[in-house]
């Protein structure tokens, strides 16, 4: 008897449920991806061999820039429920006897950028129209001995997170004194321990045996 033959047919992949999931999740990225904010001022970091990485959250990052100019920055903790940035704000405007609105506070809590603005200059600081406008308050955070505000920044950031960890990002040019007088600001408030940021420099591995020739 002869054999029956069994059709070939080449298989047929649909990949319009492949596209569609593609399309999804790309859509959900983009609408739930925050941009990274941007740096008041250019800091260029020196370099080191250290691979240890900066945390993810519960950081306070005192920046130093090129111009003597000092910035600061801290995060909502890792969980946006505890609202750390505005109560922190909110800390510093009992001290200087300034009420912040809760659109105000609602506005510092979800612009995760640096600042260095002068206390007093906050209220016009946060009703800036644009970059540009708010970029005329970033003077730098007073860090004298008659009105040392960033000692009240880290002050009132470990009040109300204990938890938070320090960083100090510092631009390679920066003079010895001026990053002395931020470490001895993290001191004084029992800030003893911190991390610097930095650049991964390259290490090139040598032979020894070609180190002997």
């Amino acid at each position: 008897m002869p054999k029956i033959k069994i059709p070939h047919k080449s298989p047929h992949v649909d990949m319009t449920p492949m596209v569609d999931l593609f399309s999804l999740l790309l859509t959900f990225f983009m609408l739930t991806a925050t941009m990274r904010p941007a740096e008041p001022a250019k800091v260029d970091v020196p370099f080191s061999i250290s691979e240890k990485k900066t945390p993810d959250a519960n950081i306070m990052t005192v920046t130093i820039a090129s111009d003597n100019r000092v910035f600061f920055n801290v995060d909502n903790g890792p969980d946006t429920i505890l609202h750390f940035r505005p109560k922190i704000l909110e800390e510093m405007g009992k001290r200087y006897n300034i009420v912040f609105t809760p659109e105000e506070l609602r506005y510092f809590e979800k612009n995760s950028a640096p600042f260095g603005v002068n206390i007093k200059d906050f209220k016009a600081y946060l009703a800036a129209k644009d970059s540009k406008e708010r970029d005329r308050f970033q003077k730098g955070i007073p860090i004298d001995s008659t009105d040392n505000q960033m000692a009240l920044w880290v002050l009132f950031s470990r009040e109300v997170n204990p938890s938070v960890n320090a960083l100090i990002k510092g631009d390679g040019s920066v003079e010895y004194p001026l990053v002395k007088k931020v470490l001895d600001i993290l001191q004084d408030k029992n800030v003893n321990r911190f991390s610097l940021i930095t650049s991964l420099e390259k290490v090139e591995v040598v032979d020894t045996k070609d180190a002997k020739k």
